[in-house]
């Protein structure tokens, strides 16, 4: 089955508090996007590449692919205000032989291959998959910040965390079933796309991802990830 990669660089990088594109960050001598986009590149079974930009860092990042020479790239494509509305756009592009769709933020720069993997072959077999880690944190529900006092939210309850996973990307769909999650409610506002999927009644499946496949949003995460590299725990997306 031809599968295409969809990597999404459109963010505004708000929360990350510097002047430079967050996918264009340098971690371990070279941006943030072309790990992503190498560890994606080198597995075999990703035929195509499409990377969606903003008006901002498209030009820069067409740089970094050259430079890097990253291959695969099929296409660079202007995102939307939202998230989906940059994967939307990514969809769009995709070719018409294209049967399965992963889905991956650039920020995820330490994915590694048994996760690729792992995710591509549930997809196939079941048509929606998403990758994530059980939760390991203590989670609290708070009242609403109008309920707080002297500022501070006020806790409601713990919640049993023994059935909660933080999702992650790569996320894979069979085409069919993503864009008609895309048709029918890509004006609802959403975080990830197997949401949408959920919300067609489809059922996802969830695949052990790994902690070290952190996301890049604040610059204590950038920090994360150059000692995760440095002490060999991202060994499995370079070999």
């Amino acid at each position: 089955m031809y599968l295409s990669a969809i990597v999404l660089a459109a963010g505004k990088s708000s929360r990350f508090e510097n002047k430079v594109s967050k996918p264009l960050v340098y971690l371990a001598g070279r941006p943030v996007i072309t790990h992503s986009l190498k560890n994606l590149a080198k597995n075999r079974q990703i035929k195509d590449i499409i990377v969606v930009v903003n008006s901002s860092n498209k030009d820069k990042i067409a740089w970094a692919i050259k430079k890097y020479r990253i291959n695969k790239i099929s296409g660079i494509v202007l995102g939307g205000r939202r998230r989906q509305d940059s994967v939307f756009n990514g969809l769009k592009a995709i070719d018409d032989k294209t049967g399965l769709v992963l889905i991956h933020d650039a920020a995820r720069p330490l994915v590694g291959q048994k996760t690729i993997l792992a995710v591509i072959r549930q997809a196939k077999r079941t048509g929606a998959a998403i990758t994530g880690v059980p939760v390991k944190s203590t989670i609290k529900e708070v009242h609403s910040p109008q309920s707080t006092v002297h500022s501070c939210p006020m806790v409601k309850k713990t919640i049993d965390r023994r059935n909660l996973w933080e999702a992650q990307t790569p996320q894979v769909f069979k085409k069919e079933i993503i864009l008609r999650a895309y048709d029918r409610f890509n004006n609802e506002d959403f975080t990830d796309d197997a949401t949408l999927v959920e919300k067609l009644g489809v059922s996802v499946n969830i695949i052990m991802g790994a902690y070290s496949n952190i996301k890049i949003t604040i610059p204590e995460d950038l920090a994360i990830a150059e000692a995760i590299l440095k002490k060999g725990k991202g060994k499995e997306n370079h070999d």
